[in-house]
């Protein structure tokens, strides 16, 4: 069975993005992102929200820059096939590789799920994430911490009053002082 993996950049007190909504603290350095695109590479679907499937459109066309770095087309290569469920109550169309979800969070992971294929289920966004955790739907979780306190913002994991007990499975620290955790859910 396909596992359902929640991967982002978080500051060291817990937020994905500022009070102001930005996340310019964390842009990784070339190591992070060589390591985010190999991160990239074990993903079979990208489930996101309205929000980060705007942030990531910039993608779509962004190999027709010439200005893009070797690292940024590499990543524009991996991340334009890969095919996405966009979950949003206003958005009518989406473009690339990308559908709007027709089922319930619950209910697209489920069939994800069922269906033959190779690679973790990805789930971007905040809000998203947040749903699926109450859940109870994420089996892993996968964050790089930032050397950065931004005061408040779009937390990683907001409160949803249950608990659940991780395990590590691996820890690695980047020469920019980011340090990746894994973490599998124990169930």
């Amino acid at each position: 069975m396909r596992s359902v993996t929640y991967s982002m950049a978080i500051s060291i007190d817990g937020f994905v993005t500022g009070p102001d909504g930005g996340f310019d603290w964390a842009a990784p350095s070339e190591e992070v992102f060589r390591f985010s695109m190999e991160e990239i590479r074990d993903v079979g679907v990208h489930l996101m929200g309205r929000r980060l499937y705007e942030t990531m459109l910039y993608w779509e066309t962004a190999e027709r820059d010439p200005s893009l770095s070797d690292d940024m087309r590499e990543w524009a290569a991996l991340w334009n096939p890969l095919p996405k469920v966009v979950f949003s109550r206003t958005l009518t169309a989406v473009e690339g590789n990308a559908r709007l979800a027709t089922g319930t969070l619950a209910e697209e992971i489920a069939r994800l799920r069922a269906e033959p294929g190779e690679g973790d289920i990805a789930i971007g966004g905040a809000t998203l994430a947040a749903e699926a955790g109450a859940l109870g739907l994420i089996d892993a979780y996968r964050v790089r911490v930032y050397p950065v306190l931004v005061g408040g913002g779009a937390p990683f994991h907001p409160r949803h009053e249950r608990r659940e007990d991780l395990e590590l499975v691996e820890t690695r620290t980047f020469a920019s002082g980011v340090v990746y955790l894994h973490h599998r859910v124990v169930r």
